[in-house]
């Protein structure tokens, strides 16, 4: 039986090569995970998530005309709940153009201030003796 695009499918990691894993399919056929596909989050080392011998449930992504087939463990796994997993972001204000300028405006001028002040005692202050040396 060929495999179908979209179907979801037990298998066993047969193989770990360091851009993904081989995964051996009930009828016989062999797939790859690639790495990306492996989990949601980043996976430098496949071995850190898979086995060889590890069962896996996969699903089908592609298959091209060569008899390649592209598989995925990530995409089984169920959707998760958007605001669990992400950060909260700050809610936009809704304050006018005109506030929000002012606003940045003023803490523009607060951060010059204190890069000027810093800048100036590392200097020894303004208008002191010179440091130059005539030889």
């Amino acid at each position: 039986m060929p495999v179908q695009v979209g179907s979801i499918l037990e298998g066993v990691v047969s193989g770990i090569t360091n851009f993904g894993a081989f995964v051996q399919l009930p009828g016989g056929e062999t797939g790859l995970v690639h790495i990306s596909e492996i989990a949601e989050e980043y996976v430098k080392d496949v071995n850190q998530f898979l086995k060889t011998n590890d069962r896996v449930s996969v699903k089908v992504i592609s298959v091209d005309p060569k008899g390649k087939i592209g598989l995925s463990i990530k995409q089984t796994k169920p959707a998760q709940k958007l605001d669990q997993d992400k950060p909260q972001f700050r809610k936009r204000s809704h304050a006018s153009f005109e506030d929000r300028l002012a606003r940045f405006m003023k803490e523009s001028e607060e951060r010059l201030q204190s890069l000027r002040r810093n800048t100036d005692a590392k200097r020894g202050g303004r208008g002191g003796p010179s440091r130059r040396y005539d030889w």
